[in-house]
């Protein structure tokens, strides 16, 4: 099992808080959904997994540090 700190649990959760939207970067699963896609911050779990609803229906986390994604909700109140 992955361990997590307390610090690094609290930054993720500053960085990534629930409603937010992101873009996925990397993921390590055979069922990921493809680079690029974003959805929408359900939670993010005491190992510090992201839960994301895709915005292709796909509910995978993303599990730091092995997948990663990137905030991208400001980038869309631009648009």
């Amino acid at each position: 099992m992955k361990q997590i700190s307390k610090e690094q649990l609290a930054m993720l959760r500053k960085e990534f808080p629930i409603g937010c939207r992101v873009e996925l970067l990397s993921m390590s699963d055979v069922f990921a959904p493809p680079i690029g896609t974003k959805g929408t911050v359900q939670y993010i779990d005491d190992l510090g997994d992201v839960g994301v609803a895709w915005d292709n229906g796909c509910g995978l986390a993303v599990a730091f540090p092995e997948d990663r994604c990137r905030r991208c909700d400001d980038e869309e109140a631009i648009d």
